[in-house]
């Protein structure tokens, strides 16, 4: 029932604008690598927060879930990239495991927050909503590195001890700050939208009621 009530030709909508940005949006980041270490920014996770806040949880695990298939994509045909060759040939399930849920988790959580944020205030619910979106995509990011040591260790040539400090300033660092900037960066241009696009479904639910029962009526006395 309540999948039901999500599929409304509106949320349709919406999840296909989204998700051609999501698609579009990390294939184009993902031409722009950092440094030697295979990692890239990931512009993708802007309609994230946007399908998170406009559509609730569902919406964004969707859009999240759908960014995680398009990473995992990417991992398996990019053999030429150091880094996706050696995760994906030694570490294929902890690498299908880490791409979908990452992204997955943090779209629902994202969606969830915002729901109980918003209730008080609007605002700071998308910068919160915004915010977790790139800290939880990288932590999990992280705890999925951390899952293949074996395989990172010998990607980065570093022993067991420097793993967790390799990972965080090698694959993580960069990347983590520029998704948190470009986030919050884009907050209250999110807001914007959202309360317009709010403001917008409200004018057509005002305009749609007379007709609605103008409709009524004229069904009314055509049974008189």
């Amino acid at each position: 029932m309540q999948l039901k009530r999500f599929f409304t030709a509106k949320n349709i909508a919406y999840l296909a604008v989204l998700l051609a940005l999501v698609i579009v949006l990390q294939i184009w980041a993902s031409a722009i690598p950092v440094g030697q270490t295979g990692a890239t920014l990931n512009f993708s996770l802007v309609p994230i927060v946007l399908g998170a806040i406009l559509l609730g949880p569902l919406g964004g695990m969707f859009l999240g879930l759908a960014c995680g298939i398009v990473v995992l994509i990417q991992v398996i045909v990019l053999a030429g990239n150091p880094f996706y060759l050696a995760i994906w040939t030694n570490s294929p399930v902890v690498t299908t495991f880490t791409c979908i849920v990452k992204t997955t988790a943090a779209g629902l959580v994202a969606g969830i927050v915002y729901r109980l944020i918003a209730k008080k205030n609007s605002l700071v619910a998308v910068f919160v909503a915004s915010a977790l979106v790139p800290v939880i995509n990288t932590g999990l990011f992280i705890v999925g590195c951390l899952c293949m040591s074996g395989t990172i260790g010998d990607f980065g040539g570093v022993g067991g001890f420097d793993l967790f400090v390799f990972i965080l300033v090698g694959l993580v660092s960069f990347n983590f700050f520029i998704e948190f900037a470009i986030n919050l960066a884009l907050s209250p241009a999110i807001h914007r939208v959202v309360t317009v696009v709010e403001r917008q479904l409200y004018k057509n639910k005002k305009h749609g009621e007379p007709q609605a029962e103008t409709a009524a009526e004229g069904s009314d006395s055509g049974n008189v």
